[in-house]
């Protein structure tokens, strides 16, 4: 798991190679084992690999996302409030273990952080996402995470790129 950790990167520029239909459905288990809050299972999903909707969704904000239009395929996390008043943490922990999963099977992603930003100046991302895919009122779209193969292979992290001052023993 910690080669995992150290070798994934944000990646924003992937291939056309298309990602093979059992790696999707690994993506697909992986998600759904990923814990919530009281094993409650707020969290809903939406894969997205038509061309003309990821181009739709690489929109959701001015600055971040245009990379959705060039992924093979885009995960859109979504929680229900109705269910969980933590489903925003739910939607986190399953993204996370969706990249780290698509880490392990060769592909890269990034995450697209669509919660409390803003699509256009009167229009919120996360109500654009709404809107695209016909979301119910109850349901968030925090993030949005865009996969496919990675175009270039990036340097992973070291030790000594990490700050280990941020981890403080017992107090502050």
């Amino acid at each position: 798991m910690i080669d995992i950790l150290r070798n994934r990167r944000s990646v924003r520029q992937f291939t056309d190679q298309a990602i093979e239909f059992n790696k999707l459905e690994i993506l697909k288990e992986a998600i759904l084992l990923a814990p919530t809050s009281r094993n409650i299972e707020p969290c809903e999903f939406i894969v997205v690999q038509d061309k003309a909707m990821l181009k739709k969704l690489s929109t959701l904000k001015p600055h971040g996302a245009s990379f959705l239009a060039d992924c093979d395929t885009a995960f859109v996390i979504c929680g229900d409030t109705s269910k969980s008043d933590v489903c925003v943490e739910d939607c986190s922990i399953a993204a996370i273990i969706l990249q780290l999963t698509a880490e392990s099977l060769g592909l890269g992603s990034c995450w697209v952080q669509a919660r409390l930003r803003d699509h256009s100046d009167s229009v919120k991302s996360e109500k654009y996402i709404k809107e695209l895919f016909d979301l119910p009122e109850h349901m968030l779209a925090p993030c949005v995470i865009g996969l496919g193969y990675p175009a270039a292979k990036k340097e992973p992290k070291t030790k000594e790129d990490l700050k280990f001052q941020k981890i403080h023993k017992e107090t502050f």
